[in-house]
């Protein structure tokens, strides 16, 4: 969205497609596309949940996305980071309501660490080029808003799959109704076929939406593989962390300092890594010794 299409000399300044519903449109179509083949290919599990169940994964899924970027006008750069990385615990409090989940007291532990240790790098080690805007009440009623709808859509996606559904169909599903969602959207604001029409003009333009959607599509097999096999914290857990292992890289690819306290925030997150793969082993082994003991008896 910040590049210009159509010009041919430096001189021009050429146009800029400036509607992003339109490119969220493109990602969902394609992923439909994508995972609607992927069913028609190959066997799936015979289809169970109620399709209008998909439709509050999808709805939540563009209300927290709308929350995210509208937030970022009214909220600092600190209060963004400790939102990002404060969401495995939100995620695990939404998993209680929604599908009644219960966890160990090592999990909410180490997600308390995670998420301290990723605040601590972020914080520390993230250079702000620009000033920081002042937080304000609505900003936080938003990020608020962001937090519980993000927490709610990888739970709902999670409880779903008691229908023993495979992750590509739920990922139909969800495609589907935020492809209505969306289209319904530009529709209404008349930007559907303004879009089309510099797509029609544009084929480098078109070029980059289609790339952009395929990788998005891609992300999305791993995305609902991952909730599907491991849950939502779980999955949360892992998107925290990726954000302070792209800081990280680009530390060691670019030169840039990590700090004392960055260091140590990292030192955090492998402890607490540490400690839910130790746990996780001890509560196994304990099963695993139980199990004969309840047979004896």
């Amino acid at each position: 969205m910040t590049r210009s299409y159509g010009s041919t000399t430096p001189e021009e300044a050429g146009e800029k497609f400036k509607d992003s519903q339109f490119l969220v449109f493109m990602n969902r179509i394609l992923a439909l596309t994508v995972s609607g083949l992927w069913c028609l290919m190959f066997k799936q599990p015979r289809h169970g949940a109620p399709m209008y169940k998909y439709s509050f994964a999808s709805l939540s899924n563009i209300m927290s996305s709308w929350c995210q970027y509208e937030a970022l006008k009214y909220i600092s750069f600190p209060t963004q980071v400790l939102a990002k990385a404060s969401k495995v615990i939100p995620v695990m409090l939404m998993g209680k309501i929604v599908s009644h989940k219960s966890y160990e007291y090592w999990e909410y532990f180490t997600a308390v660490l995670i998420s301290l240790g990723v605040s601590m790098f972020l914080l520390w080690s993230t250079p702000s080029k620009q000033p920081s805007t002042v937080t304000t009440f609505s900003g936080v009623v938003i990020l608020i808003g962001y937090i519980v709808f993000d927490s709610f859509t990888s739970n709902w996606q999670d409880n779903l799959f008691k229908y023993k559904m495979s992750s590509v169909q739920m990922m139909f599903g969800v495609n589907l109704f935020s492809c209505l969602f969306t289209v319904g959207s530009l529709l209404e604001q008349g930007a559907f076929f303004d879009s089309v029409a510099f797509m029609t003009r544009h084929s480098e333009f078109a070029f980059h939406a289609v790339l952009l959607s395929v990788c998005s599509a891609c992300g999305q097999l791993f995305i609902f593989y991952t909730i599907s096999q491991f849950g939502a914290a779980v999955f949360t857990i892992i998107m925290t962390l990726r954000q302070a292992i792209a800081i990280l890289l680009s530390c060691f690819l670019y030169g840039h300092a990590v700090t004392i306290i960055g260091g140590f925030g990292v030192g955090v997150v492998f402890l607490a890594l540490f400690l839910r793969v130790y746990a996780r082993s001890r509560m196994k082994s304990g099963r695993r010794l139980a199990a004969p003991l309840g047979q004896k008896v």
